[in-house]
């Protein structure tokens, strides 16, 4: 199974190290955010790696080959021409994967210990299209799930706007972790709903949750830090040795 660690932003939070440098190549207790997620990925057994690239493409394409992938085979997606957000780098990506083969994905800036396998267990039991790790904790913004676990909405917290695939009552709010296990029919599944360009994830979820199983894995009680601003390196580096 293929891994991609999205990689590509600007970091606008994590200024004024994102004025000069990738966000992924922040350093946490002397690695980077890009290395500590290779090096999780090949915890859980993967060790092909994409990797897309945007802000400061070279310094992530030299950190790369310097270390020669941690370890791991990593190929490079490039967005330089134009940041395409999480769907539209996966789909920029497609070529990269291999047809029919389910992959996972990851995003360089947020820190976990979610057992891949037990994503990948549940996964498998609920004949999912998409399962991802979400937990209990505070966000500004929400995933909505039924009492199945199956995505059915989306909510902002701070402003209360709303946006429901499937109509229930009592929906539970939880955050996502931004670790994804996908089937490969995904890439049919966007191209036939019309996505392409610059594009979110979330916005995938909410369009196929309603013709297919968009499903939530609540692994909440594992370490999970999202090094989103400079002061939250101080949180990781407490968690994350």
């Amino acid at each position: 199974m293929k891994g991609m660690i999205f990689s590509a932003g600007l970091g606008t939070r994590f200024k004024p190290w994102t004025d000069q440098h990738p966000k992924a190549l922040a350093v946490v207790n002397g690695k980077s955010l890009l290395q500590r997620n290779i090096e999780y990925l090949q915890q859980n057994g993967i060790r092909d790696i994409i990797v897309n690239v945007h802000h400061f493409a070279d310094q992530l394409e030299e950190a790369i080959k310097k270390q020669q992938g941690w370890g791991s085979r990593v190929q490079v997606s490039d967005e330089r021409g134009e940041l395409l957000e999480t769907g539209g780098g996966l789909l920029k990506a497609k070529s990269l994967f291999t047809p029919g083969e389910r992959f996972i994905t990851c995003n360089a800036d947020i820190l976990t210990d979610l057992d891949i396998s037990k994503l990948l267990r549940f996964h498998e039991e609920r004949k999912a299209l998409v399962s991802f790790g979400v937990t209990g904790r505070k966000s500004s913004r929400y995933l909505l799930f039924d009492e199945n676990d199956r995505l059915c909405g989306w909510r902002h917290a701070g402003t209360g706007e709303e946006r429901i695939a499937i109509s229930k009552p009592g929906l539970i709010p939880k955050a996502y972790s931004c670790v994804v296990l996908f089937e490969y029919d995904i890439f049919r599944l966007m191209e036939e709903a019309g996505f392409s360009g610059k594009f979110s994830l979330i916005d995938v979820y909410l369009e196929l949750a309603s013709a297919h199983r968009i499903m939530g894995y609540d692994h909440s009680g594992d370490r999970l830090v999202d090094v989103g601003k400079p002061e939250s390196v101080e949180v990781a580096e407490k968690l994350f040795l």
